[in-house]
């Protein structure tokens, strides 16, 4: 089933690049056709026509933002479709992790420190006004996942080993904020 959003339609729930898992509750939109995908799209093809600005209250993001070619307009376009307040959860591969470099379609790594850009207050702290960003999200949670043996030791071990050791992290997960007012 394809689903075609409208102007009257507020507080869609997306999940983008969803593959054949669709979150529960979401429209499904993919490149692809196939189970779990409602909605048939190039996220790379701005804008994205069939959303209308501040229509979406939440979007989940798993495993495409490392395969985007730009982020700046990506995210930009994330934040143009949401409403104020919305939820967005990105999910991908931590930049140390060898799940990042292997797959031959990543364009970027992703950090803890890549989502700072995406706040306004910080661009304007760092003098950067002048970067081609418009977005602005607050960073209200970010998780990272440890692969074996590092889950099981100690929070002081785990902060040494991600500084100094590969594949201690195979993910990370950022909750965002939508902030327009």
């Amino acid at each position: 089933m394809i689903i075609f959003p409208t102007t009257e339609d507020r507080g869609i729930k997306l999940d983008i690049a969803c593959g054949q898992n669709k979150r529960e509750g979401f429209v499904g939109v993919d490149i692809a056709p196939g189970p779990g995908v409602d909605y048939v799209w190039d996220l790379e093809q701005y804008p994205w026509k069939p959303f209308k600005d501040n229509s979406v209250k939440e979007v989940h993001i798993s495993h495409y933002a490392e395969h985007t070619k730009d982020l700046m307009k990506f995210m930009d376009e994330v934040w143009r479709i949401c409403e104020d307040g919305a939820k967005v959860t990105i999910l991908g591969p931590y930049y140390t992790s060898i799940r990042c470099w292997q797959d031959p379609t990543h364009t970027r790594a992703l950090s803890e420190a890549t989502w700072l850009y995406y706040q306004k207050s910080w661009r304007e702290m760092n003098k950067l006004s002048h970067y081609p960003i418009v977005c602005d999200f607050e960073v209200t949670n970010m998780v990272l996942f440890f692969n074996e043996p590092w889950n099981q030791k100690s929070e002081d071990a785990k902060q040494f080993a991600i500084k100094h050791y590969w594949n201690v992290v195979s993910d990370m997960m950022v909750e965002l904020k939508v902030k327009k007012i």
